[in-house]
């Protein structure tokens, strides 16, 4: 029989033993109070605290390993570096008056230069592309006609069928003296079937690519493994770029359950002429400065090329762990307080922070109409299961959901304000997006984009259906549970 001193499963243990394991375990959760919360946000605080309490030994484990964005001193210090580099460029460039503007497009414009060092520029010219081979036939036509330079970055590069003709015209252009350079997710495209044989091709060539943020325990690189770099851009000579949500893969991502399913993405990109493409061009650079060590000056400097201005004034907003402030997530939720009559959203996984929900929620019971637009079925269970956590609290606020027709996932990734303000790139708004992956995401004003943008989101209001309140109040409890846990699970970060 186990004495008083030795109660429950302490009755086999030495009584000093047991007196410092449950000392060492208070000591422990009193630490987790006071330290996990610290420069974090309470929500996910709270959430790791929570998984630490209930099962301490694997919870620590777990937080050692993912509990911290920090991408080391190295990348750290570099992307200073590049901020310090582009300011200091750009120091000459006024501020745009913009007179037809609304007031607050000028403290956004300012907002994303102080975080993001990248000033608002006009004359520009935007081409929306929303048909997924259309921007691969636009990459191809484009490559071909590059003299000097060819800059490529994509969270997932596949050579495929669908990509093979890019990949072709990339290899004719170093054959005739194009630098062409190219950067990769290093964990997003090992995802992929074929990723190995891909590496096999791409060394056998001219082409110079470095895959990115790499795992190397040997070189002191090690970070929490899930940071990714999200971007999807393209450019050449400094004159013309594409970017926007669609990856270099076909668009079943080369699985064969996706085929059989029938599972497409659907996505969205833009060609972009005049000035902005430079600050595209810097995201590049100081992407490709963290995974060279090699600084391109000369094809910083634009190339001349006889390419059409126009009269659209665009702003590019890098964000990722490397900056101090989550760029994106700022820049979203002001534009969305300074929306008055309309606010369309587009995101494939949309698990929004306090933040960015009652930014959403409260332009709702202003009196905006707020429609989203989101997949009807998801490709990643976890995800999709934490946004649906969010859909009763939109629904009963007055936001419209739409729903894309399964087995087509919506990976498009944009939003439009009243009839001002455009934005699309590669940042869904989701609390990944906003604090683990680095991501570019392009502003421009005007109505006239605006007016072109309201095309795409009409084509995506005519093939979705409406989800109404009362049929979201029919889910089984079971799937509300997942919901609920999942949304915990999102806010570890």
């Amino acid at each position: 029989m186990p004495s008083l001193a030795t109660p429950g499963w302490l009755g086999s243990v030495p009584v000093a033993v047991a007196v410092v394991v449950v000392v060492v375990d208070v000591l422990l959760r009193l630490a987790v109070l006071g330290f996990i919360p610290s420069n974090r946000k309470p929500s996910s605080a709270m959430a790791w605290i929570l998984l630490i309490l209930l099962v301490p030994i694997p919870g620590i484990a777990i937080f050692l390993l993912f509990g911290s964005n920090r991408v080391g001193r190295r990348r750290q210090a570099q992307q200073t570096e590049v901020n310090a580099v582009i300011r200091q460029r750009t120091a000459g460039v006024a501020a745009l008056q913009l007179a037809t503007a609304p007031s607050y497009v000028g403290s956004v414009t300012a907002l994303n230069r102080n975080l993001g060092a990248l000033p608002a520029l006009g004359g520009n010219r935007v081409e929306l592309l929303s048909d997924y081979h259309g921007s691969i036939a636009a990459m191809v036509a484009e490559v071909e006609l590059a003299r000097h330079f060819v800059h490529v970055e994509f969270y997932i590069t596949a050579w495929d069928e669908v990509t093979k003709p890019l990949f072709e015209a990339l290899l004719a252009a170093t054959a005739r003296g194009v630098k062409v350079r190219l950067l990769f997710d290093h964990l997003g495209s090992r995802g992929i079937p074929g990723y190995q044989t891909m590496l096999d091709r791409l060394a056998a060539t001219e082409i110079e690519w470095h895959p990115m943020l790499p795992i190397q325990i040997r070189k002191r690189e090690f970070r929490r493994p899930d940071l990714r770099n999200h971007r999807k851009i393209l450019v050449i000579d400094g004159q013309v770029a594409l970017a926007g949500s669609q990856n270099l893969v076909e668009p079943g991502y080369n699985k064969p359950k996706n085929h059989q399913a029938g599972r497409e993405w659907v996505e969205l990109m833009c060609r972009v002429e005049g000035p902005v493409v430079a600050a595209l061009n810097a995201v590049f650079a100081s992407d490709w400065y963290s995974e060279s060590q090699e600084v391109l000056t000369e094809e910083l400097e634009p190339v001349t090329r006889d390419v059409g201005r126009g009269d659209l004034v665009c702003q590019v907003i890098p964000s990722g762990p490397g900056f101090v402030a989550e760029n994106n997530l700022r820049a979203f939720t002001t534009l969305i307080y300074s929306a008055q009559s309309r606010l369309s959203l587009t995101s494939p996984y949309f698990v929004p922070d306090e933040s960015l929900l009652y930014a959403v929620t409260t332009a709702a019971q202003r009196g905006v109409q707020v429609e989203l637009f989101v997949s009807e079925e998801g490709d990643q269970f976890m995800v999709y299961h934490a946004q649906c956590s969010f859909y009763r609290a939109l629904l009963e606020a007055g936001v419209r959901i739409y729903l894309y027709p399964a087995p087509y996932v919506l990976h498009s990734k944009h939003f439009t304000i009243d009839e001002d303000v455009a934005v699309l790139g590669s940042s869904n708004m989701d609390m990944r997006s906003f604090a683990l992956n680095y991501e570019v995401s392009l502003m421009v004003l005007g109505p006239d984009i605006v007016r072109r943008m309201r095309k795409v989101e009409d084509q995506y209001r005519e093939r979705s259906r409406e989800l109404t309140l009362e049929e979201w109040a029919r889910r089984s409890w079971v799937s509300t549970y997942l919901d609920n846990v999942m949304r915990l699970t999102a806010a570890l970060q």
